[in-house]
């Protein structure tokens, strides 16, 4: 079994006892840095993703993501033995089995393997640099029962992080008596760096074949790759001692001495500086929060706009970048939550200078190609996200200045109509998209079929439109009297509208979309929730009860809510098997992290916030801190988890919105 225990400083320390395999390659770990580059693997350190990887980093941050250093073979030759600390899986086996000299997996500053072997005992650790793609890897050496020749051998990939790596690929090194230079025939991927002062190099290059990559599989995806070695460091160690082995990525052109300045102790300080600042915005923080607190800072990265570095927030690890939805519903639970305005000033002034049209981007492009604006809400969360940014830090005349024309470009740009149809209907509701697009969250399309087609009047997209023109109205009040009376009376229209739109009598809740057609989809998915989270409801009391009783019974579980009720036919309970198969669940009842958050806070709200309720909240994120302490991903929360128990984590295994939430949640339910 895997058994679990609190270490200082840790996020989590993992005392392995049983050396079940499939268990141990369950569980991952993850590092990131500011340019959204970062190092990832399973505790026993064998790649089961082609995202995984002991260095990608980013040239063009946070775009174009390298997959530079896969992997190393690590093996120990003494007198009368021969032994590794490495663990490769191939089709139908793994080899090495250096996992069963493991001892101890631990996570803190960096990562760490404890290995007890006949020759010696080792610590393996692995530090990513926070503003640079450069890790440390070190090995030290206690205990040496006997004399023995220690080697490293690093596998590279050298490639676009999506795709795979095959034998024949033109790599190719240069050993420059000091440093390894790794490169590829395509400028674009840059340069590996290696540097280890005290261990010699031996030329002896060679493609490693076939490696498996078993998540790959189950998701439907081509799981071989060919990693190519230029070959191997060794170093007979006769004592206790360390190694301590450089590896960075680096654009062509950068000088290639550039590992020679490195010092271990002056990275791991920089690192241990930087989480300490994490602590010093929230001093209150208890021992979850603090680590709630680092799982939110690898979100936080920058993102180079007109030649200038600007924060903003990756969606999710390993494989998504920024994306504007996500980024506002994630900016209150990452940064107003952590007391981290001034990197909420910062995102939000990051996405306020790519307004376009009245839009902000849905998502920055992977290659660092013009934004795309394909979304309908990503533009109402951000207008939403700029009101709870006045509304915490009070700093009236930051947001005049700097946000408020961007929030009223988008709020008369949606009132007027702008791309792909979108605007104010007749009724003073917002309307946009056709059979063609997938405009909000819900936006699973593949091989030409929209699995939840939700063009026309979406019931989250109005609830957002309602309180951000509620938002507006106060905003203006005492200072502008005509717009507080052009918006308040706009208001009121949409209220009224939204009351005869979507509230289903029959059902005692609300629809979930308005056709084109005008007919309504009665189908009981999440959405609703917000009109009762949101600051200001277009709905009665009576009617938000509802709606909270409604989404408690239909579709909460103890890992969110699911995005559609089981007792539609169209329910699926599992998120598995290839792209389409997936696709098709997505949005059919797979169950999502983030949706927890406005379920308290519409929980708490129809509850007056009283302390019975507080508790019972506590209750619905129990299994949720369960997961982030223990599963998957350690440290972090996944993107989603099937419908149907035992609710097995799904997507991205550490995503912005999910942990985002699940710390606004907490901080909710305190007494």
């Amino acid at each position: 079994m895997l058994t679990y225990k609190a270490a200082q400083d840790a996020h989590v320390s993992v005392s392995i006892q049983d050396k079940s395999l499939n268990g141990l390659l369950e569980k991952e770990w993850l590092l990131t840095n500011s340019r959204g580059g970062f190092s990832s693997s399973s505790i026993i350190g064998c790649n089961t993703r082609r995202y995984h990887g002991l260095l990608v980093g980013s040239h063009h941050p946070p775009a174009n993501r390298i997959a530079a250093l896969s992997t190393c073979l690590e093996t120990m030759t003494g007198k009368d033995a021969y032994l590794s600390l490495s663990n490769f899986e191939f089709d139908n086996t793994v080899h090495p089995d250096g996992y069963s000299q493991l001892l101890e997996f631990r996570k803190d500053l960096g990562v760490h393997f404890e290995y007890e072997t006949a020759l010696a005992d080792v610590t393996k650790s692995i530090y990513l640099l926070p503003d640079s793609d450069t890790i440390a890897l070190v090995y030290e050496f206690s205990n040496v029962r006997q004399s023995f020749e220690f080697a490293v051998r690093p596998l590279t990939a050298m490639r676009d992080f999506h795709s795979l790596g095959h034998s024949g690929s033109n790599l190719s090194s240069i050993w420059n008596e000091s440093e390894l230079v790794v490169r590829s025939d395509s400028p674009e991927t840059g340069q590996l760096i290696l540097r280890c002062e005290s261990m010699r190099f031996e030329q002896d290059a060679q493609w490693w074949n076939r490696f498996f990559y078993r998540t790959e599989r189950q998701r439907g995806q081509d799981c071989f790759e060919d990693l190519w070695s230029p070959g191997r460091y060794k170093q007979r160690i006769d004592g206790p001692g360390r190694i301590v082995l450089w590896a960075g990525l680096f654009a062509s052109d950068e000088p290639q001495d550039i590992l020679a300045k490195m010092e271990l102790e002056t990275a791991i300080d920089a690192i241990r500086l930087h989480q300490k600042e994490l602590f010093k915005q929230h001093p209150r923080q208890d021992s979850i929060e603090r680590k709630l607190s680092i799982a939110a800072d690898q979100f936080v990265i920058e993102r180079n706009i007109d030649n200038e570095p600007t924060p903003t927030i990756l969606a999710g690890f390993p494989w998504f970048l920024d994306w504007g939805r996500d980024t506002f519903i994630s900016l209150e639970g990452l940064c107003l939550s952590t007391g981290r305005s001034d990197v909420a000033w910062g995102v939000l002034k990051t996405f306020a200078k790519a307004v376009s049209e009245g839009m902000i981007p849905n998502r920055f492009d992977d290659y660092g190609q013009d934004p795309h604006y394909n979304s309908i809400d990503a533009s109402l969360w951000f207008v939403h996200a700029a009101f709870r940014y006045l509304r915490q830090t009070k700093n009236r005349s930051y947001f005049s200045h700097k946000l408020l024309p961007a929030v009223k470009w988008v709020m008369d740009s949606y009132r007027k109509g702008t791309r792909f149809g979108i605007g104010a209907d007749a009724d003073a509701l917002i309307t946009g998209g056709d059979i063609d697009t997938q405009l909000t969250w819900m936006d699973a399309r593949f091989d030409g079929i929209s699995f939840t087609p939700r063009y026309g009047k979406a019931v989250e997209v109005n609830a957002l439109w309602y309180s951000n023109l509620c938002e507006l109205t106060e905003c203006y009040r005492g200072k502008n009297e005509e717009a507080t009376h052009f918006y308040g009376l706009l208001a009121e229209r949409v209220r009224h509208s939204f009351q005869e739109q979507f509230w289903n009598d029959g059902r005692g809740c609300l629809n979930d979309c308005i056709l084109l057609s005008g007919k309504a989809d009665p189908s009981i998915r999440p959405n609703q929730i917000f009109a009762v989270s949101l600051p200001h409801s277009p709905l009665s009391i009576a009617q938000q009860k509802g709606i909270v009783e409604m989404v408690e019974r239909e579709l909460l579980t103890p890992y969110g809510l699911r995005t559609l009720s089981p007792s539609d036919p169209r329910y699926k309970g599992r998120c598995t098997g290839a792209q389409g198969q997936r696709d098709a669940a997505y949005h059919q009842g797979t169950v999502w992290a983030f949706l927890i958050g406005p379920f308290i806070e519409a929980y708490l709200k129809v509850h007056s916030f009283d302390p019975t309720a507080k508790r019972r909240c506590r209750t619905f994120l129990s299994k949720l801190l369960n997961h982030f302490e223990n599963d998957t991903c350690l440290g972090n929360i996944s993107e989603i988890f099937d419908g149907e128990a035992p609710h097995h984590p799904r997507g991205t295994f550490a995503q912005a919105w999910s942990v985002a939430e699940v710390l606004r949640a907490r901080q909710m339910c305190k007494e």
